[in-house]
This record gives C-alpha cells, sequence and structure tokens, in this order.
C-alpha cells in the first residue's frame, strides 16, 4: 500500500513504524467503507434492489432503477459500492451489474440460510441508543432489552434464523442423544427467549406430534410469533406466552431449548434452576451460545470482533440491567457456561456440536448422564 502519510507529517518524538501505521490505518478505512454501507445494504433490502438485481440477471444501473422504480444515479452509486465491497459483480464491458449465486443467498433471498442483513440491522440500530451507552459506560448501569430501538428486534430475528433454517433440525437436534426421535413421537417443548419465534416454528414444523411452547419477557416479540405461527399453519400445536426465563410457566417438558441467550440473562444460574425445575425425567436442555474460546486471545479474530462488539452494544447492557447482572457477554466460552450450567445442579453437560458461529450444548439432571 503507498504510504497514507505524508512526507512533511512531522514524527513523534518515539520511533513509529510506518509500515505498520499504514496497515492500521487501511484496516480503519476498510471499516469506514463497512460502516456506511450498512446503511446501503438496508437501503437495497427495504426498495427492492437485491431481489431485483436477483430476478433480473446482469443489468444496468438504468435498468435496475426502471425495475425497482428507483432514480438511476443513486441506484448506479449504490451498485458502485458494492462492487467495490464484493458483493456485487461489475462487468465492465458490458457496463452491466451481477449478483453471483452466493451474493444472491446472502442479500437477495430471506429464505437462505446465508441471509446476512440482519445482522447489518442490528449494527444499525444498536447503535441509536449511543446516548444510553454513552451514560452507561460512566455509571455501569444496564439497558434493558426492551429499551433498544425496535430495528434491534426485527435485525436479531432476521439474523438468528438463517442459522436455525440451515442448522436447527438438520444438525443441532440430530446432534443430542435420542431428542430426535422423541420429537418424531410426540413431546412437550419450551423454547425460552424465543424472540418472534422462528426457531420454535422451525421446530414445529419438522416434527408435527410434538407440542411447542415459547416464551419470551419482551411482549411486543410474544405477539409478533403469535402472528407468524398463524402464518405457518402452525398455530394449533405452537402457543406463544410472556414469560422471562427464571419465572416461565409450565412443567414436566421434555425439552427445553435456549437459543443464544443464556448469556444475556441477568442471572444466568438462576434460569438454569429454574430450567432443570420444569424439566420432565429424562428431559434434556439444548443450549446454543456464539462460538467462543474460553481465552481472549482465542476470540481475536472476525468473528470475535463481530461478538465482541455487539455483546458490548446489547448483550452486556441487557444483563446488567436485570437481578445480579453476571454480564457472561456474547464471548463466554464453554468453560463459564459449563461452571454456570453445573453449579445449578445439572450432572450431564457436553458440547454436542460446533459450527463457526456457534456451540450447542447438551444438559441433562442428575442421574440421567
Amino acid at each position: 500500500m503507498q504510504s497514507l502519510l505524508k512526507d512533511d507529517v512531522a514524527a513523534p518524538a518515539q520511533a513509529i513504524d510506518e509500515g505498520a501505521l499504514n496497515e492500521l490505518l487501511g484496516k480503519a478505512i476498510n471499516d469506514v467503507g463497512a460502516t456506511s454501507l450498512a446503511t446501503l445494504v438496508l437501503i437495497g433490502d427495504e426498495l427492492g434492489l437485491y431481489r431485483g438485481l436477483a430476478d433480473g440477471g446482469a443489468q444496468t444501473s438504468a435498468e435496475l432503477a426502471r425495475r425497482t422504480q428507483t432514480a438511476e444515479r443513486y441506484v448506479r452509486e449504490w451498485l458502485n459500492a458494492h462492487a467495490a465491497s464484493g458483493y456485487v459483480q461489475y462487468h465492465a464491458a458490458s457496463g452491466k451489474y451481477e449478483l453471483s449465486t452466493e451474493q444472491a443467498m446472502m442479500f437477495a433471498h430471506e429464505e437462505s440460510p446465508a441471509f446476512v442483513v440482519g445482522g447489518f440491522q442490528i449494527a444499525l440500530s444498536a447503535g441509536r441508543v449511543i446516548e444510553r451507552l454513552k451514560k452507561a459506560f460512566k455509571s455501569g448501569e444496564g439497558i434493558g432489552w426492551h429499551e433498544h430501538d425496535h430495528g434491534v428486534f426485527h435485525g436479531c430475528a432476521r439474523f438468528f434464523r438463517p442459522g436455525y433454517i440451515g442448522n436447527l433440525v438438520q444438525h443441532w437436534i440430530p446432534s443430542l442423544d435420542g431428542v430426535q426421535k422423541r420429537l418424531e413421537s410426540g413431546i412437550r417443548v419450551a423454547d425460552v427467549g424465543c424472540g418472534f419465534g422462528y426457531s420454535t416454528i422451525l421446530m414445529a414444523q419438522a416434527f408435527r406430534k410434538s407440542k411447542f411452547t415459547g416464551f419470551d419477557y419482551h411482549r411486543e416479540s410474544i405477539d409478533a410469533a403469535r402472528q407468524r405461527a398463524i402464518e405457518a399453519g402452525v398455530a394449533d400445536r405452537v402457543s406463544f406466552e410472556v414469560g422471562g426465563a427464571k419465572d416461565f410457566s409450565g412443567s414436566d417438558y421434555d425439552f427445553i431449548t435456549v437459543f443464544d441467550a443464556l448469556h444475556d440473562m441477568g442471572d444466568p444460574a438462576g434460569a438454569s434452576r429454574h430450567i432443570l425445575s420444569k424439566l420432565a425425567p429424562g428431559g434434556t436442555w439444548m443450549i446454543v451460545e456464539p462460538y467462543a474460546g474460553d481465552r481472549v486471545e482465542e476470540n481475536l479474530n472476525p468473528i470475535g470482533r463481530a461478538y465482541y462488539a455487539g455483546s458490548t452494544l446489547m448483550c452486556t447492557p441487557c444483563s446488567l440491567s436485570q437481578e445480579v447482572g453476571l454480564a457472561l457477554g456474547a464471548q463466554a466460552g464453554e468453560a463459564r457456561v459449563r461452571s454456570v450450567v453445573m453449579g445449578a445442579g445439572f450432572s450431564h453437560f457436553r458440547r454436542a456440536m460446533q459450527s463457526p458461529v456457534n456451540l450447542v450444548f447438551e444438559a441433562r439432571r442428575q442421574g440421567e448422564s
């Protein structure tokens, strides 16, 4: 990279490594571009630009603008920003733009297991409480999940859903000892911290003899989940109720799930004890958490960067807003999760499987290992 430093800039008293500095500046410029692109991603999603490009094949900016009823000059700049990011292909000879199959999976097809738009939506929406966050940094107080911009709720639902589509029924549940067969035969399931209910509904669609109840303390999410269950045609076997991890109702559940939520809880140990009390004999608890090593140095990578940033904005403040406020964080790692779960009275805990972005744990009560 050509030097980004001006020749006439005076060097500080301590000698600097110009190569290292320019490398850091290059990373920062890349991040500035990525931050700006996040807004463009949401514009493209909401105005149908990705879908128009995917459906119409290679197009000029004028052709895409006509297809989506947008202004060509804006669309041209939007396309070039994406092409420079590697998210759209540009054919210089024809002046046309195109989405590859993989790019379309990421941006145009919401049913794809690789759809990433929700992640950009979270990143933009989480920062909208920046004034609260600055105060929290000073005071140490928490920020409740319900206090965030609504884009966070929608973004999280859209961000996690592709992982559920691609993994929940195909890989995560089969990795558990005997759970899939029981689900096929018909059992009672509680999905704790269900949000908009995507995980609950996917399980209900796959296992039609079982009955499911989704719980979340956020009423607006429960209202949305109920509507989605009706639209999916599973409302006869799926119900959604307002309830927290330490007080959700019912008993004798054969299978309890918690997806990407244990680390958000103020008292995950108390939640674990409540879950233990709600499991039927022989029941299983599946815990899905963000992928993380047990040591900080293991997480200093692009996945860790995304999770640590999200944890600073949302997960840690959420936990600190609740009683106990343990604040495990989104990079808690297996050892800390194991300690919480085993300390609550579970005697069986194992890593059932992992992916580049998730850890899947299996827990059962004493005497049922």
